[in-house]
């Protein structure tokens, strides 16, 4: 139980050549040891760190590992009751309260399909019934990426979860640019009948969604960010993109905040920044930032 709140939580935020690029050394602007930043993928097994041109000498040469978040903090019982407590519907609700049942029979047949199961069978209905509809969401997701990957993907052993836990056994220090309540408050905690029609969109546009994961799982894998950034700029053009102000919250707010903490870090000493490939990229990315604040960015190879 406490893998599945940490995979969701790790996996709501579902990427060779010029472009071929995952890890990047920050210098100048007054540092004496560059820093670096990897950009992770949560449906990544750990053992991709090694074809990371660099980045096990990143890794030796750092003496900090900072994540979005401290991942211990989501291990703790605190930061459990936190996570499960915004992974269920408030109390009187449930998720078919939200659809009509013509909806219903769409979602139905969509688990069934990639699950094996749905609603009609009371004891799974039990279970599902008490999610809120994002967190159903993240669980398709985690699905259908592991699918896609031909295996089944061990949540404690991502490329997410490795570098504090490798920091953490070189006695580095560790940090998270964010808390957890933070990252709850923004992943989990839209208005209801808006996450009940994002996850309707789920289901009812899967050729669109293959297309978005299939791009996004051979960018990362080929370390095209150009490709990455391709994959999360891809629009369907109707009510179920992202709203400019969900984007902004999700990503662009984040991207700017990171910014303000990351110069003291590297001051303090030389860290190894591990975030979302998704935040790298972009005029409001954290390499164009880092850039526009006056530091040299440079890709590992």
């Amino acid at each position: 139980m406490k893998r599945l709140f940490t995979f969701a939580l790790l996996t709501a935020t579902c990427v060779l050549g010029a472009n071929a690029q995952l890890l990047y050394k920050i210098s100048g602007k007054g540092l004496s040891k560059p820093s670096y930043i990897i950009g992770t993928y949560h449906f990544c097994p750990d053992t991709f760190v090694d074809s990371i041109p660099g980045l096990r000498e990143a890794m030796r040469t750092t003496e900090a590992v900072y994540g979005e978040v401290v991942n211990d903090s989501m291990m703790q019982p605190e930061g459990l009751q936190e996570v499960q407590k915004a992974l269920m519907m408030p109390e009187g609700k449930t998720f078919t309260s939200l659809y009509t049942s013509e909806e219903m029979t769409r979602i139905n047949a969509f688990l069934t399909k990639h699950m094996g199961a749905d609603f009609t069978n009371p004891m799974v209905a039990q279970q599902l019934d008490k999610l809120s509809p994002t967190a159903l969401a993240t669980t398709m997701t985690a699905i259908l990426c592991t699918k896609k990957q031909g295996s089944q993907l061990d949540a404690a052993h991502t490329i997410d979860i490795f570098f504090q836990n490798w920091g953490k056994e070189q006695g580095k220090k560790i940090g998270g640019l964010e808390t957890l309540a933070f990252q709850i408050k923004m992943l989990f905690t839209r208005p209801l009948d808006r996450q009940a029609q994002v996850f309707l969109c789920m289901a009812d546009n899967e050729d669109f969604n293959n297309k978005v994961l299939d791009l996004m799982l051979e960018g990362y894998f080929k370390q095209d960010i150009k490709m990455i950034e391709e994959s999360i700029n891809l629009k369907l053009n109707n009510s179920c993109d992202d709203t400019p102000e969900e984007r902004a919250e999700l990503i662009d707010n984040r991207n700017a905040d990171w910014l303000t903490k990351m110069p003291a870090i590297m001051k303090a000493q030389p860290t190894l920044f591990a975030v979302g490939a998704g935040h790298l990229v972009g005029e409001k990315g954290v390499l164009a930032l880092l850039r526009k604040a006056g530091y040299t960015v440079e890709g590992v190879r």
